[in-house]
């Protein structure tokens, strides 16, 4: 039954949001590594998410109106806060930022705030993965196998897409890098908004 979730997480994986923002943002202004520092940030995050909802935590968050609005406002700031630092940026953004020393840390910060900070996860998680789960067998295991199944397609997903956004990036976008720039952070402060405003 397991082996029936592998579309579903390939679909959840291709389907666009807040980590594909975050990974092309990285992967444009500053480099494949760093991309792929967002993208494990994210992957830890899930996979905690995935793990809560294996022991029965993520339950807790999805049941309770309080803990839930408290992760979601949480989750909202953060991405405000990071498409804000976008925009507020100015000048040349062809290489300026990759000299600093802890874009690395930065980058991961970024990819597991966003993922922890993400109520629909648990949501999502409470909801999906019990249909998945083979009679009989043990909640814990499925779960966590399902899980890093997730992160496993996400890595190999990422990983492409951060390529493809650098390559295209040396090409032909340096001087457009500003507006990435700009258009990354005016749609993380749009997607930080609609999570503020979300119910469950």
């Amino acid at each position: 039954m397991v082996l029936h979730f592998v579309p579903v997480a390939a679909l959840l994986t291709v389907t666009p949001g807040v980590a594909t923002v975050l990974v092309v943002r990285r992967a444009a202004l500053h480099g494949r590594r760093a991309a792929l520092a967002t993208t494990i940030g994210n992957e830890v995050g899930v996979l905690i998410w995935a793990v809560a909802a294996a022991v029965g935590l993520a339950t807790v968050v999805a049941a309770s109106a309080v803990v839930f609005t408290a992760v979601k406002i949480a989750g909202a700031a953060a991405l405000v806060v990071i498409g804000i630092q976008a925009l507020r940026h100015r000048g040349d953004t062809s290489g300026a930022e990759i000299a600093l020393p802890h874009w690395p840390r930065s980058a991961f910060r970024d990819g597991a705030t966003t993922a922890i900070a993400n109520p629909k996860l648990a949501v999502f998680y409470v909801a999906l993965f019990p249909q998945f789960v083979p009679h009989g067998q043990p909640i814990l295991v499925a779960s966590l196998v399902m899980g890093v199944l997730l992160v496993a397609l996400d890595l190999v997903w990422y990983s492409l897409l951060a390529a493809l956004v650098a390559r295209a990036a040396d090409a032909f976008l340096h001087r457009w890098l500003g507006r990435v720039r700009q258009a990354c952070g005016a749609v993380l402060v749009g997607l930080g908004i609609r999570l503020a405003f979300e119910t469950r």
